[in-house]
């Protein structure tokens, strides 16, 4: 999955299952096109889709100029987050299994503890799969990171093991939690290779507080904006429509 949150609004729900009904669509509609012309290719030219190519173009670049703002405004917590890149192992998948969460704070926090709806803090984040692999993470590349890209924001719905993992921490610590699969997706989706799968993560709670509030809100905006031009959807449609 490319896992923008760990769990979507709904507005992002809908729009992945529209995404998804476009691309079935347009799958069905290449393949006969190619049928009734003979096996020609039926692709169109770009003046007869409903994608704007120039805005898809200008939203990229929209977005990637947030991703330049938010790196640089958040490279001091980049560089404190990833001294503990290092604690990324390969773990035992069946113990990690039985194990429900466990919890073990690299850095413990000074700030307020963090409250189970999220709404005091941000997180900075990497989960990887027990044969070590990055499945998502707030860096700008999951393998060879140079800055953060994104920001997690929990209130939007977190899986349950994130949830109890994260009880009694505190805002500016840095946390690992493993993740029994039960508790995280259980049979519900394939995440690190297949279903019913343990994870880790590795957390850091930041203070919910501007400047960074605002620009996370933005920068998944103009993320959003760009991901629905490609497929032809208003974003400010499916807004009001929320």
């Amino acid at each position: 999955m490319d896992e923008k949150e760990l769990k979507t609004s709904t507005k992002q729900r809908v729009a992945i299952i529209i995404i998804a009904v476009l691309m079935l669509g347009s799958i069905i509609a290449s393949y006969a096109a190619i049928v009734f012309n003979g096996g020609k290719d039926g692709n169109t030219s770009d003046d007869d889709t409903q994608v704007d190519q120039a805005k898809v173009a200008a939203l990229a670049e929209a977005y990637e100029k947030k991703v330049t703002e938010f790196s640089s405004a958040t490279k001091s917590d980049y560089d404190h987050f990833i001294k503990y890149k290092s604690e990324i192992k390969a773990y035992n998948e069946a113990a990690a299994n039985g194990g429900g969460v466990e919890k073990h704070d690299l850095e413990e926090g000074s700030g307020a503890e963090v409250d189970k709806e999220g709404s005091n803090y941000l997180a900075y984040y990497v989960g990887w799969c027990a044969d070590e692999s990055v499945f998502d993470s707030s860096f700008n590349d999951n393998d060879n990171p140079t800055a953060f890209a994104k920001v997690l924001d929990p209130s939007l719905g977190m899986i349950e093991g994130w949830t109890a993992g994260v009880e009694g921490m505190k805002i500016g610590g840095i946390r690992e939690i493993t993740i029994s699969s039960e508790l995280a997706y259980g049979d519900s989706m394939d995440i690190c290779g297949g279903k019913n799968k343990p994870l880790k993560f590795i957390i850091m709670a930041v203070p919910k507080e501007d400047p960074l509030k605002t620009m996370a809100s933005e920068l998944d905006e103009a993320y959003m904006r760009y991901q629905y031009a490609q497929y032809g959807i208003d974003y400010d449609n499916m807004s009001k429509d929320e």
